[in-house]
């Protein structure tokens, strides 16, 4: 498709304002689209890298070497939370826990060093601007988008480690930005497919939810991120995105009127997710959000195409001429921007920054997963290690869309390198379906006879099948061992119950050790 290039010129300031708001991603591994270059001169602000443009560290700090030489101030995204979400290590997995690990072990200062570590990571690779840390509580056990991406079900415990965390990113110079404010734990609705409805009063917003963003406020992050949700106590009308009572209310209000005093960036998320898109629109998405309180738009995790920022460009610069976005918060909302920039210039080049050390220490992450493995053996089925080619039997619920599935997960290929001829089988729901669950357990039974059989599962209270195949399995196989690697709710079965807190490489890795009674090569 091709493209209008607009008759007004780039140098004109309403559309540079507009650019500079607007956090797209794009195409590619080796170079930045030629678009993107064009847009950078234009005044665009930030990009967001995603997935499918990394292949490896070194590849990707020569991506963003060139897209800085747009603009030294550019700001370059990632949704690299550690643990299930990862981006710089998709193709293998994360080295560091996720946050449910963290918030398992509960020591803030191992969540600075895993934070400070993975920023390091981050920086190396010319990465300056984080969307992390998760600082939902998540207060709803079947959350089917935060889970184990959140520290825990405790307001406090998430707020000690949410301010740990953002100082241990901010501390290697890479801004934190956590999310999604004002909370999205108590939800039962995934925000990328539709718009979940939170009905809890204020009281109990402000007691449990707002917390960890108190927190996060007061530790100085340089940005949070707000989340499509509706809470009718505080606005009945529109979701947290687009409401000027959450954002300029809540979060940039003053304390003594009830908000959280809060300076920084305000970044929406993807305004193409379904809960904007499917109701009002991303172009009028874009200008509600603006309009509320919102200083920049995250685009492109799905639409990452030149005519999708062009549209939203447009939209904006519409909506100030006609009357409908002020120019001076259009203004101030790029002036945002280009402040957060500065700072993570400021903080890439500066003394501080050439005198820390450049190289982060990967072991911390190892170090911190098994810490957090919580580990239960039935007295009456006696645990001996995998000494020989188990059978390893995962199942996993479809991924939802934050975490991807691009991503491996589990132990079988971790247990299949120490014992070639380990046999695997991946199960998902359609296998359990219509009658299918008889056949599925006797092929289990089958291929594991003779061998230890190994059930890795992901969140087993919240799916009913995942629970009735391992029941069958159990009642044949009481010697089977179990790892859980979602949100451990359930109660643990299995002649051992090995619950990880997620499923970071370094947290299946820490799981074989146990397993097998050996501690990995590199520990």
């Amino acid at each position: 498709m091709s493209i209008l290039i607009p008759s007004i010129p780039d140098s004109d300031q309403l559309h540079r304002d507009a650019m500079t708001v607007l956090q797209p991603g794009f195409e590619g591994t080796t170079a930045p689209p030629e678009w993107v270059r064009r847009h950078l001169a234009a005044g665009l602000g930030s990009v967001a890298l995603f997935g499918r443009n990394v292949t490896d560290q070194a590849q990707l700090a020569a991506l963003t070497a060139q897209l800085r030489q747009e603009n030294p101030d550019l700001l370059i995204a990632i949704d690299e939370e550690g643990g299930d979400v990862t981006r710089l290590e998709v193709g293998n997995g994360s080295s560091w826990p996720g946050n449910l690990a963290l918030g398992e072990i509960d020591d803030p200062a191992l969540t600075r060093d895993v934070a400070r570590e993975l920023g390091r990571a981050l920086a190396a690779c010319g990465i300056n601007y984080n969307w992390a840390p998760s600082a939902d509580v998540n207060s709803n056990p079947g959350n089917p988008i935060i889970g184990v991406r959140s520290f825990g079900a405790d307001p406090e415990l998430c707020a000690r480690h949410t301010a740990a965390w953002v100082e241990g990113l901010q501390s290697a110079g890479v801004a934190a930005c956590a999310k999604h404010f004002p909370g999205h734990g108590d939800t039962a609705i995934d925000s990328h497919h539709g718009l979940p409805m939170i009905g809890v009063d204020e009281d109990l917003l402000r007691s449990r939810d707002l917390v960890p963003f108190r927190a996060a406020v007061e530790a100085g992050a340089k940005a949070l991120m707000s989340a499509h949700i509706m809470l009718p106590a505080v606005d009945p009308i529109w979701p947290a995105t687009l409401s000027r009572a959450v954002l300029g209310g809540l979060l940039r209000g003053r304390p003594e009127d009830g908000g959280l005093g809060y300076e920084g960036l305000i970044v929406t998320d993807a305004i193409e997710m379904g809960a904007i898109a499917n109701t009002y629109g991303i172009a009028d998405g874009t200008v509600l959000a603006l309009a509320a309180g919102a200083d920049a738009i995250c685009v492109g995790g799905g639409l990452c195409d030149e005519e999708t920022v062009l549209r939203l460009r447009d939209a904006i610069v519409e909506a100030v001429r006609s009357g409908r976005l002020p120019e001076e918060r259009l203004a101030d909302a790029a002036a945002r921007v280009r402040s957060l920039g500065s700072w993570t210039r400021l903080a890439r080049y500066g003394k501080a920054a050439q005198a820390a050390p450049t190289e982060p220490d990967l072991s911390i992450g190892l170090r911190a997963a098994r810490r957090a493995l919580l580990v239960t053996a039935d007295p009456a089925q006696p645990f001996m290690p995998v000494t020989d080619r188990p059978y390893v039997a995962s199942f996993s619920p479809e991924a939802n869309i934050a975490v991807g599935d691009e991503t491996p997960w589990g132990v079988a290929g971790m247990l299949a390198e120490r014992f070639p001829g380990t046999r695997a089988l991946s199960v998902g729901p359609a296998d359990a379906a219509d009658g299918q669950l008889d056949t599925l357990v006797a092929r289990v039974l089958g291929e594991a006879d003779g061998r230890r059989l190994v059930l890795v599962v992901r969140d087993l209270h919240r799916h009913e099948w995942m629970a009735a195949v391992v029941h069958q399995l159990l009642a044949a196989r009481p010697d089977a061992l179990v790892v859980e690697m979602g949100v451990p709710q359930a109660a643990p079965v299995g002649a051992l119950h090995i619950a990880t807190h997620g499923a970071a490489r370094v947290c299946g890795l820490a799981a074989v050790e146990v397993l097998t009674g050996q501690p990995t090569a590199r520990s």
